[in-house]
Formats: structure tokens, sequence, C-alpha cells
């Protein structure tokens, strides 16, 4: 019986596959295909992100520029200093415009020794100087007064720079004063310099000639911020794939977690490992370019160094996901294990001196691990041999890929069979009333 023209049925020739297309079937297209689909898929999601779109453009520009201009200044100037005055001498007096002459110091008067301590612990001074009663007397007739001098060590650089300083300047005022006894006891004028200061000496910075704290804090700072920002772009792309609808897909990529799982992860490098170089890029040549801060090595090496840096910040992260599976839990803990990265990489505190338990911690820091490279580099001049042996020191890193691939191939299952029992629940209907 022959068909009628609605029931004819028309062949036509097959449709050459579109690149999403070709991604479900890796058969026929390859990996290389589904790997570019893969990132396509991250742009689309960082594009509709705009927390991720902040994280990788203007909030690190921004971050870089404020800490410049907070150490722009180089050097801190005009520090509070309280001055009590129990003396009220000329000698007080004079010991005060000594402190006054320094740039470092500005001196307040208070006038007894509670008050200043209050503003010591209130933050309004960093420092308190206490002249004593009768302290000339006491000089001019053999007797050695003490000058309490008392500052806040929690502002650790602060603290040590106001220490020194303040003992210089009272020391140069002493001398004086000093000088004017031995002259007294009949010592000839050209002996007394000589017996005040035998032996003079004289300190040279041999890489911080000016003692200029942008060259000093402002690298290991960004640094730190750097890898903080590197955190949270990692992080936050994982954790979107624990909030996608699993029976969904787009262009023929499941969004289940466990389908195409580390093509996913690799996409995910592929994308933000250039994004997040230039950032450091851009700070290398901000610092050593821009500000022409000294440097003795190769900018090429830093940049290494800092892609050896990245790599082991993202295998942690990576590492805190699979264990944890958790958005809130995985930001939270990563957050916590990279914040006091400045205060571990032992520019400001020597790293030998800390308790064990933050030593072992300082190990899991990349940041401490690439400030060494940094420092050889930027100070020493470090070559390929001696950046090669300290990179040596990422291997820790590459022994948590293993663990990494069997937490996930056991944990992220078991993540996804309890999205799909909490899917079926919410779409369960409500039984009615009475029922």
């Amino acid at each position: 019986m022959a068909k009628s023209p609605s029931e004819q049925t028309h062949v036509s020739e097959p449709k050459p596959l579109s690149w999403a297309q070709n991604a479900a079937h890796p058969a026929s297209s390859g990996f290389l295909a589904q790997l570019v689909a893969l990132v396509r898929r991250e742009l689309r999601a960082l594009w509709r992100d705009p927390w991720q779109l902040a994280l990788i453009s203007y909030i690190p520009l921004l971050g870089i520029l404020c800490l410049w201009w907070l150490f722009s200044a180089g050097l801190p100037r005009q520090l509070p200093v309280a001055i009590v005055d129990q003396d009220h001498s000329q000698l007080s007096r004079m010991l005060t415009r000594q402190l006054k002459a320094n740039p470092v110091t500005e001196p307040r008067s208070f006038t007894d020794l509670p008050s200043a301590v209050a503003a010591m612990q209130q933050a309004q001074v960093y420092a308190v100087v206490v002249f004593p009663h009768e302290m000339k007397k006491d000089l001019l007739t053999g007797h050695k007064p003490t000058i309490d001098v008392r500052y806040n060590s929690q502002f650790l650089l602060v603290g040590k720079l106001l220490s020194s300083q303040i003992q210089l300047s009272l020391g140069d005022g002493l001398l004086q004063v000093a000088g004017l006894k031995q002259l007294m006891t009949g010592t000839p004028k050209s002996q007394v310099a000589v017996n005040l200061s035998p032996v003079k000496s004289q300190t040279t910075a041999l890489f911080n000639r000016n003692n200029n704290y942008i060259g000093f804090l402002v690298p290991p700072v960004l640094v730190a911020l750097w890898q903080l920002l590197s955190m949270l772009v990692m992080a936050n792309s994982l954790n979107r794939e624990l909030h996608l609808n699993a029976a969904q897909s787009e262009e023929g990529i499941s969004n289940r977690l466990t389908e195409h799982f580390w093509p996913k992860v690799l996409a995910k490098i592929l994308l933000f490992s250039p994004i997040l170089m230039l950032q450091g890029g851009f700070i290398l040549a901000w610092l050593y370019l821009y500000l022409a801060l000294p440097f003795a090595g190769s900018l090429a090496l830093l940049l290494v160094a800092q892609l050896f840096m990245l790599l082991a910040v993202w295998s942690l992260v990576l590492f805190i996901f699979v264990l944890m599976r958790d958005s809130a839990r995985v930001i939270s803990f990563c957050t916590a294990l990279f914040a006091p990265a400045f205060a571990f990489m032992g520019i400001t505190f020597p790293t030998h001196e800390m308790p064990q338990l933050a030593q072992w911690w300082r190990l899991i820091m990349p940041s401490s691990h690439y400030i060494e490279s940094h420092v050889s580099v930027v100070s020493y001049g470090a070559a390929w041999p001696t950046v090669t042996q300290q990179l040596s020191s990422y291997w820790g890193f590459i022994g948590l890929l293993p663990l990494i691939y069997l937490l996930a191939t056991k944990l992220l299952p078991m993540t996804v069979k309890a999205q799909a029992e909490a899917a079926e629940y919410d779409a369960a209907p409500l039984p009615a009333k009475g029922q």
C-alpha cells in the first residue's frame, strides 16, 4: 500500500556535530575537544558570577594599590610618644627636644604615668618615656638615675623602631651632660670626646640601605594577598560544582559532580592560571620596574617560582574541597589556613624561633616556599641552579595528588548520592491534612 504524503519518510544528511556536541562524544572528538568545551563552560560561569569576576579583575588591583599607598612613605614618621616629666629640669626639657628633633618620634606630654600607660593601651601613643624625679641632680652627683622607656611590642616593627630611635636620641642628649661632668672634674676638652666615644661604629644595611619599608614589607604582603586571592578563585570555582543541578547539562556536558570531574578541574586550571599569573606578573612589574626597587636577579625566575606556588595553592584547595565537599567549610578552612601567610614567611620574625606547630604550619604554606626564592633572587641575584634547588621543596604538594585522587574516588560519589536523595525528598509531595 502506498504511503500518503504525510506518511512519507524523509531522510536527510547528518549535520556536523558542534564543539559542545563533540564533547559529549569523546570517542569521536577526542579529549582536546572536550577540554575546549569545558573551558568555554567555565568562561560562561565566570561571566555570570560577579564576585568571581571581581576577584580576577578590580579587587587585586585595588588591593595592590592600597597596600602600596599604606607603605608609600617608606619610613614611619612622627610616631606619638608619651613623655612623663617628673624632673622638670633643664635636662629633661633638653631630652624632650632631642626626641622632637628625631623625625620618627613626636613627643606628647602627660602629667602622670597611669594616664600615659592608658593612652598606650588605647594605641593613642606607641611608647612611654618617664624622666625620674631629680634626674639631673643624680647625674651630676655621680648617681645613676633610671629613665623608664616602655613601648608596645604588639606593633612589632613600630616597637623595634621606636626602641632604637628613643635610645639614640636620649643617648645623644645624655652625652652632653657626661661631657660637662668630665669638664668639671678637670678633664681636657680634647680628651672628653675620646672618653665619651672611644670607638665609633657605623651600621650599613646590605640590601636595604635606606631602611625603606616598601622594599622590605610590601613584596611579601602582596605575595600573601595574591595567594589568598588565588585560593578564593579556585575554591569558588570548585564550590560552584556542588550547587549545579545534576540532572541538567550544558551543551552536552553533565553537571553531575562525578562526571568528567578531572577534565573539569583541568579546565579550571587552564583558564585561571594565565589570569592569576598576569596578576603576579603585575606585582613584580609594579615593584621592580615602575617603582624601581633594588633588584639583583631575573624576573623570569620569579615568574617560574610564582607558577610553582600557584599550582601548590590549587593542589591544597582541591584537597580541602574533596575532603569537605561543603562550600562554607571549604572557604572557612582555606581562609584560616592561608590567612597568617605573611607572619609565617619569616620576614619580620625568625622562623626558627617559632613553636614547632607553627613551623609545621609554615611548611604547608606555598608562600613560605616561594619567599625563599624571592629573597634570594631579589637580594642575592640567585641564578637557575639555586632557584631550582629551592623549588624542589614543593615535592610534598606533588605527594598530595594520589591522595586527592583516592579521596575523590571514595567521597565524591557519596556527595552525589546525598544530593540525589535530598532532591527526591524535596520533590516528594506533602501528605494532605487528615491522611
